[in-house]
């Protein structure tokens, strides 16, 4: 890469920065830090919502999609638009209503008002892990990706992936910590920007180098350019896998907060929708497909890296990497954003005897934000491994809370035993079908059994609760 590249790079992640500065001294109280006050626009959400959910793993993803499937891999992101577009018209409305007449910080408090204080705790930790481990993993994507492009060389004999993982982690955090809600939100409504930009300007370049459209054709099997192109099963379990994460999220229930109200919290998810398919899905799974043309022998998820590095001109090469870079950030903020709300609201000042001023629960809550950041990076320092062990907690987020949620917004009566056995029961079984590793009937994921079960158990749990008339609670 050229100076160039490096001074654009340098530019915007000095200028992403500046940002959390700026918010630092614009929090007034937690309601500020952790739900920007529920004043955030509807197209900031929107942005917000679509960075974070596409982010390093779905956006280098699907290029590796588009490199072994073709422009089919585009179907990913299908998921992104229907629980977009689902949660809009199903959760929105109870959600919000509830939180204007309780104000909410926490997906937490959600499940607290439904259920009680233990099972509300067990939401908290689990969403708390779930999201302290998925920093940590963005953060070391984004240290792979650095030290593989910008920072290819490390001073004082230090290795260029810890020193990647050193100033990424540096950035991440300290804009997050200082800025909250705010900061993360117009920093990811610029990342998108800067995301969409990169593509956009990548695709010419790319098919200039492949020979034009004509040769990528000749180039690639038929089927590359087929949506169908796609087995029914692998399509199933996309379906079942992501959808349920926009009922369970964390990250989602911050930005459903932070909303005025129910309508403008709707226009941000349908926007959001739209723009991750067919706009981005298609651009992403395109870019990956000419990168098969062109370095046909690399790992998948190599290709779209390989090809910012070799193929594309000065100062593009700086846009497109920062453009991969925004999409690790926009999601290692908002997660490092959720476990730190679980972990301050849901544990330490909820549960504290002392009473505090607001900016003094704002500077606890900085500071926490910092310290859960650090173990983020500890952890992504110390295990290679560490994508992996996240997908096992975040199928154990999924498959333990989608049910219980659902059964929250839908039930006249709930029983907080039901939803702790679901919570306990689902997950374990899921996180416990990957570890094994079993032939699974028809090529399902293990997510379809974990909430099968998780809904057998509520439902037993519960109905045997109604008998007994014990553990109930009225809607």
């Amino acid at each position: 890469m050229n100076i160039v590249d490096y001074i654009i790079f340098t530019l915007y992640m000095a200028g992403i920065l500046y940002i959390g500065f700026y918010f630092w001294k614009k929090n007034r109280n937690v309601t500020d830090y952790y739900v920007g006050n529920r004043e955030m626009s509807p197209a900031q959400i929107g942005l917000s919502v679509v960075a974070t959910d596409v982010g390093g793993g779905f956006s280098i993803g699907l290029g590796g999609l588009g490199f072994m499937m073709g422009i089919s891999g585009s179907w990913l992101l299908f998921t992104g638009f229907l629980g977009a577009w689902l949660s809009a018209v199903i959760l929105i409305p109870k959600i919000k209503k509830i939180d204007q007449q309780n104000d909410m910080l926490t997906y937490p408090d959600f499940m607290k008002y439904m259920y009680g204080n233990n099972t509300a705790l067990i939401a908290a930790l689990i969403s708390a892990v779930g999201y302290l481990g998925f920093t940590g993993a963005q953060a070391l994507a984004g240290a792979k990706l650095a030290s593989a492009t910008i920072l290819t060389k490390a001073p004082f004999g230090i290795a260029p992936l810890t020193f990647s993982l050193i100033i990424i982690s540096i950035i991440i955090i300290g804009y997050t910590a200082l800025g909250g809600l705010k900061a993360v939100v117009l920093t990811d409504s610029v990342q998108w920007t800067v995301i969409l930009i990169g593509f956009l300007v990548a695709i010419p370049f790319a098919l200039h180098s492949v020979g034009g459209l004509g040769t990528l054709k000749e180039t690639l099997p038929e089927n590359f350019f087929s949506f169908t192109n796609i087995k029914t099963a692998e399509f199933i379990n996309w379906m079942v896998t992501i959808i349920p994460v926009w009922f369970v999220a964390m990250t989602l229930y911050q930005r459903i907060y932070a909303c005025k109200d129910k309508r403008d919290a709707q226009r941000a998810w349908f926007l959001a929708g739209i723009l991750e398919w067919p706009l981005l899905a298609i651009l992403g799974a395109f870019l990956g497909l000419c990168s098969r043309a062109l370095f046909p022998e690399v790992e998948a998820e190599m290709g779209l890296p390989l090809l910012i590095s070799t193929v594309l001109p000065v100062g593009i090469a700086g846009i497109v990497v920062s453009a991969y870079f925004s999409a690790i950030m926009s999601t290692a903020d908002s997660c490092l954003m959720a476990s730190s709300g679980n972990i301050i609201n849901d544990f330490l000042l909820k549960y504290a005897k002392k009473s505090r001023s607001d900016r003094s629960h704002i500077k606890i809550s900085q500071i926490a934000t910092f310290l859960i950041g650090i173990c983020a990076v500890i952890i992504a320092s110390l295990f290679e491994t560490v994508l992996e062990v996240i997908l096992y907690t975040y199928a154990f987020l999924v498959s333990g809370l989608f049910v219980p949620t659902l059964c929250a917004l839908y039930l006249k009566k709930r029983s907080s035993a039901a939803a702790i056995a679901s919570m306990i029961g689902g997950g374990s079984l899921t996180v416990a079908l990957i570890i094994l590793k079993p032939a699974l009937p028809c090529g399902l994921d293990p997510n379809v059994f974990g909430l099968s079960l998780s809904a057998l158990l509520y439902f037993i749990i519960h109905k045997s609760s109604q008998k007994n008339n014990r553990s109930i609670i009225p809607g």
